[in-house]
């Protein structure tokens, strides 16, 4: 019995246009088809980021959600429950969303009131422990799983376990377009007396553009008139990663193979009525992927739907859509057999004719008419069916089910901090101070602060110009004579040393390991792992504990991309080995550390034996790293609940009185860190929740209620003083705020890809 209920509100969340993807344009499409077929249906989307400006978007778009901030996700659901959403249609695809596995996608699921359709663009056939979780919840949470093919429904039953009955197959949609001949088109291009070839899409290396090029000698041999055009702009990521080498390699490979008169490279992302012209005036479509586990093709659906002729390779969704002649598959990297068969199509014209007519007619049923009244026919069948959900939005807000709310880290006193020359270390209030000059500690700190921005939130240029900054700044430190990194420079940009202290020197290969680590941008990346190799052979020789659990974060993080890398692994050895042997040598039953004292920054210690253990497989040391953390926890906690640092008016001799001023941020934000790994280390949320109240540190839970964080400029105050806060706000104070704002941010997300791997793995 069809459902008679109303569907007011349908939201699609994906990407969508002008972003150059191809989830955003079948995000868009579909809305359209979707609006044509229900006028009466709000339809709007909700959209992600991948860079903070965002885009222009159209007034479909509705919301925009930051793709690596996890709160926007939780933002963006209440605003849907706000709205009343009936329906919320996900596009999901790995890598458009943020967190591990892109498990920020989790956080909006989880607290939608809507009906929640997901559209699974990729299904894996063998994915990541994390992969796997995360599609399984996502089935979990969804009433209805849409996929394009009946490949993506087979290997949702047998890997992911899905129920048949929660999977619905609805094909890619295509233009609904009139079956033409090519010649229509072709005086368009000016090519009325050529065969034309195409692939078009976004460029990368996935797509085997490479193996059509070489087939083209074999092709022109046999057919000289023909011209193979190459449509379509280079993929943004590759562009951003290797600008356009790969488009130029493939130009080159055209010209050294004889052929460049005979390929035609379009570097657009053409508008659909230009597409429909280019796909009209081919002869024969081309789609040479490389990968068999390749479920859905927007390309290869829409040239089906044009009534091409088609020659491909054989990934699934190839297989299933081209079957029963209406393609031709060949082997993947077959040269002479792609161009066999593209040469067969083209002097057989009975055969191309034929092949077009059956893949037009098998198009037909795809076409985006078609398409929306299946995904309204879904939409109104749960509707009739599923379980009472509540629509008040005043319930997803009562404070106990919200996560603690985190602002998003300003970087607007950093920046007036930093010159062309690096961070300054001081400031009066919030003018920075120039007496004092830079100094290598806060510009390693503030490498790894932007660092860490750009992997929560976003990129931008003038993170990218700052990263520069820092990491020239610590070029100039290092003094090749010595081996070791100098520290302090005045402001006429004159060294004031040789040699800087051991901690400068652990704190500089901390954050070259980060850069080398974290950094996408492959010259940035080559140029921080240089550094850092040079930096190397010194940490062996250093003998401050602080300094070695400094350069052992640098390590384990340069590890984290180079494991095979065995003079690091050599190097952490001998430096956790050290620092486990000073443990042994000073630690009592009621007294966990590793010297006499407790001084400054101390939660990096045992960080750096949590850490290292797992790493080198040393279950004690991940042991002794953890109960010592639960002692700082315990002596650094008021009786009535809130974090009290040990202050560096004093410090805490082992035997005396621990000193209560002046508390310093970078105790808050070295525990907080700690913290964090403790947690990855245990999946024990009890770590967490100290994060959090070093956290609340900052932010006026502390033993003067006063706030040390300024929220306006992301700057942060100096010190708590037994008579009030330290009104400058520094270098070293203000890194240290905002790095705990960014390990916060990440804990999160973090926890919520955890999570879901362990409910995964309760649930089998």
């Amino acid at each position: 019995m069809p459902y008679h209920g109303q569907i007011g509100k349908v939201a699609l969340v994906g990407n969508y246009i002008p972003r150059q993807c191809g989830i955003a344009v079948f995000t868009a499409d579909l809305l359209n088809a979707l609006t044509r077929e229900q006028p009466d249906m709000e339809i709007w989307a909700a959209v992600i980021n991948d860079q903070m400006e965002g885009y222009a978007y159209p007034d479909q778009v509705r919301f925009e959600i930051n793709q690596r901030s996890i709160t926007d996700y939780r933002l963006a659901a209440d605003f849907l429950n706000i709205n009343k959403v009936d329906i919320v249609c996900l596009q999901h695809e790995f890598g458009i969303f943020g967190g591990t596995d892109g498990a920020h996608i989790i956080e909006l699921l989880e607290n939608l009131q809507a009906v929640r359709v997901t559209v699974l663009h990729t299904v894996l056939l063998e994915p990541s422990p994390g992969q796997l979780a995360i599609i399984k919840r996502i089935g979990q949470l969804s009433d209805k799983i849409v996929v394009m093919s009946a490949k993506a429904k087979d290997i949702l039953q047998q890997v992911y376990h899905i129920h048949p009955d929660k999977i619905t197959i609805i094909p890619h949609g295509v233009p609904d377009v009139p079956f033409v001949d090519p010649y229509f088109y072709k005086d368009r291009f000016g090519l009325e007396n050529r065969q034309l070839l195409l692939t078009f899409g976004l460029l990368s290396p996935n797509k085997g553009i490479e193996t059509m090029i070489d087939a083209l000698p074999r092709i022109v041999k046999e057919h000289p008139n023909v011209i193979y055009i190459v449509l379509g702009a280079t993929h943004p990521h590759e562009k951003k990663q290797r600008g356009e080498t790969y488009r130029l390699s493939l130009q080159r490979k055209a010209r050294d193979l004889g052929v460049s008169n005979n390929i035609l490279f379009d570097d657009r992302f053409v508008s659909l009525p230009e597409l429909l012209e280019f796909m009209g005036a081919a002869d024969v479509y081309i789609s040479p992927y490389l990968n068999k586990e390749q479920i859905t093709s927007g390309t290869l659906a829409y040239a089906l739907g044009c009534g091409k002729a088609t020659v491909s390779t054989p990934y699934w969704y190839a297989e299933e859509l081209l079957g029963e002649g209406r393609g031709m598959l060949v082997p993947f990297n077959d040269t002479p057999a792609m161009a066999d068969a593209v040469n067969e199509l083209l002097a057989n014209e009975p055969k191309r004719q034929a092949m077009r007519k059956k893949a037009y007619t098998y198009g037909r049923t795809m076409i985006w008419k078609e398409a929306a009244r299946n995904y309204v026919s879904l939409f109104q069948d749960i509707k009739q069916h599923q379980e009472y959900r509540p629509k008040s939005a005043v319930i997803s807000k009562i404070l106990g089910s919200q996560p603690r709310e985190l602002p998003q880290p300003k970087l607007d006193h950093i920046m007036r901090l930093t010159d062309d020359t690096g961070i300054l270390q001081h400031a009066n209030y919030i003018v920075p101070d120039r007496n004092y000059g830079y100094c290598t500690d806060d510009n390693a700190r503030a490498l790894i602060a932007v660092l860490m921005y750009q992997e929560v939130f976003s990129e931008s240029k003038e993170i990218t110009r700052l990263t520069y900054v820092y990491l020239s700044f610590l070029q100039d430190a290092f003094n090749e004579e010595t081996g070791r990194f100098r520290n302090f420079m005045d402001y006429t940009r004159v060294w004031t040393e040789k040699t800087g202290s051991e901690d400068s020197h652990g704190r500089a290969v901390w954050a070259l390991g980060e850069a080398a680590s974290m950094c996408d941008q492959e010259e940035i990346r080559a140029f921080s792992v240089s550094l850092f190799k040079k930096a190397l052979p010194a940490v062996g020789e250093l003998t401050s504990s602080r300094a070695w659990a400094f350069s052992l974060k640098g390590l384990y993080a340069y590890q984290k991309r180079y494991k095979g890398d065995s003079d690091v692994r050599r190097m952490m050895e001998l430096l956790s080995e050290k620092l486990f042997a000073l443990y042994r040598q000073n630690s009592q039953e009621n007294w966990p550390w590793v010297a006499d004292t407790v001084t400054y920054a101390n939660a990096i210690i045992p960080q750096a034996m949590i850490i290292s253990g797992p790493a080198l497989h040393q279950e004690e040391m991940l042991h002794v790293g953890l109960e010592s953390l639960a002692w700082l926890v315990r002596i650094q906690r008021d009786p009535r609940g809130w974090f009290v640092p040990v202050g560096n008016a004093g410090w805490f001799q082992r035997g005396g009185e621990q000193a209560r001023f002046d508390q310093q941020p970078i105790e808050a934000y070295h525990m907080i860190e700690a913290c964090h790994e403790a947690y990855l280390a245990t999946m024990d949320t009890a770590w967490l929740d100290h994060g959090v109240l070093c956290m609340e540190w900052f932010f006026g839970r502390n033993d003067l209620n006063l706030s040390l964080y300024n929220h306006t400029t992301g700057g942060c105050c100096d010190g708590l003083r037994p008579d009030g806060v330290n009104g400058n706000q520094g270098a070293e104070s203000t890194l240290a705020g905002i790095m705990s704002l960014l390990n916060m941010h990440r804990m999160r997300s973090r926890r919520i890809s955890a999570e879901v791997a362990v409910s995964d793995t309760n649930g089998r």
